[in-house]
C-alpha cells in the first residue's frame, strides 16, 4: 500500500512540477481564454433570435474556440519556448472538426434522452444518472484528440472509454479533492450533479464549461474558507482564467503520464524520475 501511495504522489508532483513550467511558458493562453469567453458572449449574444440556426453558430464558434484552447494548450505542453501572438493566431481552426464530430455523435443520443425522460416522473434523476455516465467515461476526450493519433472522432470516444477504465482512480482523484469544498456544502450533490450534467452534454468540449467550472470550483474553496460571497465573486472572476489553463495543463501532464503505461510499468519507472 506504501508503495502504491509513493508511485501515485510522485505521478501528481511530476505533473504540477511540468504544469508550473508550462504555465511559465504558456501564460499567453491565460489572456487568450478570456478573450475567447468575451467572443463567446459576444457570438451567443448574436446567435440567440436566431433560433435552430443560430444554435449551429453557436455551436461552429465553440468548437473553434475549444479547438484553439486546445492547441494552445498542446504548444505551452511540448514546446521548449514561450508562447506568442503569432502561436495564439495560429491556433485558431485547430482540431475544429474533431470537436465538431464528437459534438455531432453525441447530439442524436442526447436528444433522444431529453425526449425520453420528458413524461418519466423520474426522468431528471434518469438524465443525470446518463449524464453522469457521459462525463465520467469521456472525460479525457480533450487530451486524447491533441495528444493521441486518431483517425475519426468514434475512436476519440474508444480510447477514451479504454483510458478510464484502466486509469479511473489516478484521473478522477484530484478532480475528486477539488470538489470537496462543494460536495460537502448544504446543496453538494445537487450542485456536482448539476455541474457534471453540463460538462457531460459537450463531453468536456463545451467553451463555457472550462470557465464555469474552475469559477465554481473557487466559490467552493472561497466559501469553505469563509469569505463573503460578495468578496469571492470577484476573487473568482479574477482566478478563474488562470486557474482554467493551469487545470487544462495539469490534465494534459496527466494524460501524458498514464496514456499507454500500465501500472506495472509505472513501478519501475518511479525510481529512476
Amino acid at each position: 500500500m506504501s508503495r502504491i501511495l509513493a508511485e501515485t504522489v510522485s505521478l501528481y508532483r511530476n505533473a504540477f512540477r511540468k504544469t508550473g513550467e508550462s504555465l511559465v511558458r504558456g501564460w499567453l493562453t491565460i489572456v487568450a481564454v478570456v478573450g475567447f469567453g468575451f467572443l463567446l458572449l459576444l457570438a451567443t449574444q448574436i446567435a440567440s433570435p436566431l433560433g435552430m440556426i443560430g444554435g449551429f453558430v453557436l455551436g461552429a464558434v465553440n468548437a473553434l474556440l475549444v479547438g484553439a484552447t486546445l492547441s494552445l494548450i498542446e504548444q505551452s505542453i511540448s514546446h521548449t519556448r514561450a508562447l506568442t501572438v503569432r502561436d495564439v493566431i495560429g491556433s485558431v481552426g485547430h482540431y475544429f472538426w474533431d470537436v465538431i464530430g464528437i459534438g455531432f455523435i453525441l447530439w442524436l443520443p442526447l436528444m433522444a434522452l431529453d425526449l425520453s425522460t420528458q413524461a418519466n416522473p423520474f426522468g431528471q434523476l434518469l438524465s443525470y444518472a446518463a449524464l453522469l455516465l457521459i462525463f465520467l467515461l469521456l472525460n479525457p476526450a480533450p487530451e486524447i484528440i491533441y495528444q493521441v493519433r486518431h483517425d475519426s472522432p468514434l475512436e476519440v470516444l474508444k480510447t477514451s472509454y479504454e483510458f478510464v477504465l484502466e486509469n479511473w482512480i489516478e484521473w478522477f482523484l484530484p478532480f475528486a479533492l477539488i470538489l470537496i469544498p462543494i460536495i460537502l456544502s448544504p446543496a453538494g450533490l445537487q450542485s456536482f450533479f448539476s455541474l457534471s450534467s453540463r460538462a457531460g452534454r459537450g463531453a468536456g468540449l463545451d467553451f463555457s464549461q472550462v470557465l464555469v467550472l474552475p469559477f465554481t470550483i473557487l466559490g467552493g474553496w472561497l466559501d469553505y474558507a469563509g469569505i463573503p460571497a460578495s468578496i469571492s465573486w470577484y476573487i473568482g472572476l479574477l482566478l478563474t482564467p488562470p486557474l482554467a489553463v493551469a487545470m487544462l495543463l495539469f490534465r494534459g501532464h496527466l494524460f501524458a503520464s498514464l496514456h499507454g503505461v500500465s501500472r506495472r510499468q509505472r513501478r519501475f519507472v518511479t525510481p529512476f524520475k
